[in-house]
Protein backbone atom coordinates (compact mmCIF):
# COMPACT_ATOMS: atom_id res chain seq x y z
CA UNK A 1 0.00 0.00 0.00
CA UNK A 2 1.63 3.42 -0.75
CA UNK A 3 2.28 5.63 2.05
CA UNK A 4 1.23 9.90 1.94
CA UNK A 5 4.36 10.44 1.52
CA UNK A 6 4.87 8.01 -1.70
CA UNK A 7 2.18 10.20 -3.09
CA UNK A 8 3.95 13.30 -2.36
CA UNK A 9 6.90 12.47 -3.48
CA UNK A 10 4.74 11.57 -7.37
CA UNK A 11 3.42 14.89 -7.08
CA UNK A 12 6.78 16.65 -6.52
CA UNK A 13 8.26 14.82 -9.51
CA UNK A 14 4.71 15.29 -11.23
CA UNK A 15 5.09 19.16 -10.73
CA UNK A 16 8.47 19.78 -12.69
CA UNK A 17 7.32 17.75 -15.31
CA UNK A 18 3.81 19.29 -15.98
CA UNK A 19 5.17 22.71 -15.80
CA UNK A 20 8.91 23.01 -15.90
CA UNK A 21 9.71 24.16 -12.69
CA UNK A 22 10.92 22.54 -9.70
CA UNK A 23 9.10 22.52 -5.98
CA UNK A 24 12.00 24.64 -5.10
CA UNK A 25 11.29 27.16 -7.83
CA UNK A 26 7.45 27.30 -7.32
CA UNK A 27 8.33 27.83 -3.73
CA UNK A 28 10.70 30.97 -3.98
CA UNK A 29 8.06 32.28 -6.75
CA UNK A 30 5.37 32.21 -3.93
CA UNK A 31 7.17 33.08 -1.53
CA UNK A 32 8.23 36.38 -3.78
CA UNK A 33 4.84 37.02 -4.46
CA UNK A 34 4.08 38.59 -1.02
CA UNK A 35 1.18 36.51 -0.05
CA UNK A 36 2.20 35.38 3.14
CA UNK A 37 -0.92 33.02 4.51
CA UNK A 38 -1.57 29.53 2.68
CA UNK A 39 -4.87 30.23 1.53
CA UNK A 40 -4.10 33.33 -0.41
CA UNK A 41 -0.88 31.52 -1.95
CA UNK A 42 -2.90 28.76 -3.30
CA UNK A 43 -5.58 31.27 -4.92
CA UNK A 44 -2.80 33.28 -6.21
CA UNK A 45 -1.01 29.78 -7.87
CA UNK A 46 -4.57 28.67 -9.18
CA UNK A 47 -5.31 32.17 -10.48
CA UNK A 48 -2.34 33.77 -11.62
CA UNK A 49 -0.78 30.62 -12.76
CA UNK A 50 -3.30 28.00 -13.39
CA UNK A 51 -2.23 25.42 -11.05
CA UNK A 52 -4.45 22.69 -10.33
CA UNK A 53 -5.87 22.82 -6.41
CA UNK A 54 -3.70 20.28 -5.07
CA UNK A 55 -0.36 21.22 -6.82
CA UNK A 56 -0.94 24.97 -5.51
CA UNK A 57 -1.06 23.22 -1.92
CA UNK A 58 1.88 21.26 -2.38
CA UNK A 59 3.88 24.64 -3.38
CA UNK A 60 2.30 26.68 -0.40
CA UNK A 61 3.07 24.02 1.94
CA UNK A 62 7.00 24.10 1.05
CA UNK A 63 7.18 27.73 0.54
CA UNK A 64 5.66 28.33 4.24
CA UNK A 65 8.74 26.09 6.17
CA UNK A 66 9.00 22.79 4.06
CA UNK A 67 7.63 19.58 3.44
CA UNK A 68 8.62 16.69 5.85
CA UNK A 69 8.96 13.50 4.32
CA UNK A 70 10.11 10.43 5.44
CA UNK A 71 13.23 8.87 3.98
CA UNK A 72 12.83 5.00 3.57
CA UNK A 73 16.21 3.76 4.93
CA UNK A 74 16.60 0.13 6.47
CA UNK A 75 14.96 0.66 9.12
CA UNK A 76 11.71 -0.06 7.06
CA UNK A 77 13.77 -3.24 5.80
CA UNK A 78 13.81 -4.24 9.43
CA UNK A 79 9.77 -4.08 9.60
CA UNK A 80 9.33 -5.62 6.43
CA UNK A 81 11.52 -8.18 7.70
CA UNK A 82 10.86 -8.65 11.19
CA UNK A 83 9.74 -11.78 13.48
CA UNK A 84 9.92 -15.16 11.93
CA UNK A 85 10.83 -13.58 8.21
CA UNK A 86 14.33 -12.80 9.31
CA UNK A 87 15.59 -15.66 8.04
CA UNK A 88 14.31 -14.07 4.53
CA UNK A 89 16.55 -11.13 4.59
CA UNK A 90 19.79 -12.52 2.85
CA UNK A 91 17.57 -13.44 0.11
CA UNK A 92 16.45 -9.98 -0.27
CA UNK A 93 19.55 -8.55 -0.20
CA UNK A 94 21.19 -10.75 -2.89
CA UNK A 95 18.29 -9.21 -4.99
CA UNK A 96 18.46 -5.45 -4.11
CA UNK A 97 22.86 -6.38 -4.29
CA UNK A 98 21.91 -7.39 -8.08
CA UNK A 99 19.49 -5.20 -9.03
CA UNK A 100 21.30 -2.16 -7.68
CA UNK A 101 24.06 -3.42 -10.39
CA UNK A 102 22.19 -3.01 -13.17
CA UNK A 103 22.07 1.08 -12.43
CA UNK A 104 19.96 3.55 -10.54
CA UNK A 105 17.17 2.02 -8.86
CA UNK A 106 14.64 3.55 -5.98
CA UNK A 107 14.40 0.71 -3.31
CA UNK A 108 11.19 1.76 -1.47
CA UNK A 109 10.04 -0.52 1.82
CA UNK A 110 6.75 -0.16 2.85
CA UNK A 111 5.06 -2.40 5.56
CA UNK A 112 5.07 -5.78 4.05
CA UNK A 113 7.10 -5.64 1.13
CA UNK A 114 9.65 -3.56 -0.81
CA UNK A 115 8.73 -1.70 -4.07
CA UNK A 116 11.68 -1.40 -6.49
CA UNK A 117 11.20 1.47 -9.09
CA UNK A 118 13.10 3.24 -11.78
CA UNK A 119 11.26 6.08 -13.58
CA UNK A 120 7.92 3.39 -12.30
CA UNK A 121 7.78 0.50 -10.35
CA UNK A 122 9.32 -2.45 -11.95
CA UNK A 123 9.49 -4.96 -9.01
CA UNK A 124 7.98 -6.00 -5.95
CA UNK A 125 10.08 -8.02 -3.16
CA UNK A 126 7.42 -9.51 -0.25
CA UNK A 127 8.43 -11.95 2.24
CA UNK A 128 4.85 -14.08 2.08
CA UNK A 129 5.82 -17.03 4.61
CA UNK A 130 8.53 -17.11 6.93
CA UNK A 131 10.15 -19.81 4.22
CA UNK A 132 8.63 -18.35 0.99
CA UNK A 133 9.62 -14.93 -0.99
CA UNK A 134 7.62 -14.03 -3.81
CA UNK A 135 9.17 -11.47 -6.37
CA UNK A 136 6.45 -9.52 -8.57
CA UNK A 137 7.62 -8.08 -11.69
CA UNK A 138 6.01 -5.98 -14.37
CA UNK A 139 6.11 -7.30 -17.36
CA UNK A 140 2.63 -6.53 -19.84
CA UNK A 141 2.53 -8.56 -22.54
CA UNK A 142 5.15 -12.16 -21.32
CA UNK A 143 3.27 -14.93 -21.22
CA UNK A 144 3.88 -17.40 -17.94
CA UNK A 145 7.03 -19.98 -18.67
CA UNK A 146 8.97 -21.63 -16.38
CA UNK A 147 9.13 -19.96 -12.61
CA UNK A 148 7.42 -17.16 -14.17
CA UNK A 149 3.92 -17.00 -13.19
CA UNK A 150 0.71 -15.17 -13.44
CA UNK A 151 0.33 -12.50 -10.37
CA UNK A 152 -3.02 -13.38 -10.38
CA UNK A 153 -4.82 -11.97 -7.83
CA UNK A 154 -1.43 -11.76 -5.45
CA UNK A 155 -1.09 -8.66 -6.08
CA UNK A 156 -2.45 -5.76 -8.86
CA UNK A 157 0.66 -3.71 -8.71
CA UNK A 158 2.98 -6.42 -10.76
CA UNK A 159 1.80 -8.58 -13.80
CA UNK A 160 3.34 -11.87 -12.56
CA UNK A 161 5.81 -13.60 -9.67
CA UNK A 162 8.14 -15.50 -9.09
CA UNK A 163 8.78 -17.97 -5.62
CA UNK A 164 11.29 -17.81 -3.81
CA UNK A 165 12.26 -20.46 -1.46
CA UNK A 166 16.22 -20.48 -0.89
CA UNK A 167 18.94 -18.21 -2.05
CA UNK A 168 20.20 -20.71 -4.54
CA UNK A 169 16.60 -20.27 -5.99
CA UNK A 170 17.60 -16.80 -7.18
CA UNK A 171 19.09 -18.05 -9.85
CA UNK A 172 20.44 -16.92 -13.62
CA UNK A 173 16.82 -17.33 -14.60
CA UNK A 174 15.32 -15.12 -12.05
CA UNK A 175 18.20 -12.54 -13.12
CA UNK A 176 16.65 -12.76 -16.27
CA UNK A 177 13.23 -11.69 -15.80
CA UNK A 178 14.29 -9.07 -13.34
CA UNK A 179 16.45 -7.86 -15.52
CA UNK A 180 14.02 -7.63 -18.10
CA UNK A 181 11.39 -5.91 -16.27
CA UNK A 182 14.00 -3.19 -15.32
CA UNK A 183 14.86 -2.71 -18.33
CA UNK A 184 11.24 -2.09 -19.54
CA UNK A 185 10.56 0.47 -16.48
Amino acid sequence: MATVDDATRNMIRNLEDKTGRSLADWASLARASGHEKHGQIVAWLKGEHGLGHGYANLVALESRGGLTLDTPSDDGLAAVFAGDKGGLRPLYDAIEDYVKSLGEVEVSPKKANVSLRRSKQFALVQPSTKTRMDLGLQLKGVAPVGKLEASGSWNSMVSHRIRLETAAAFDAEVKAWLKAAWDAA
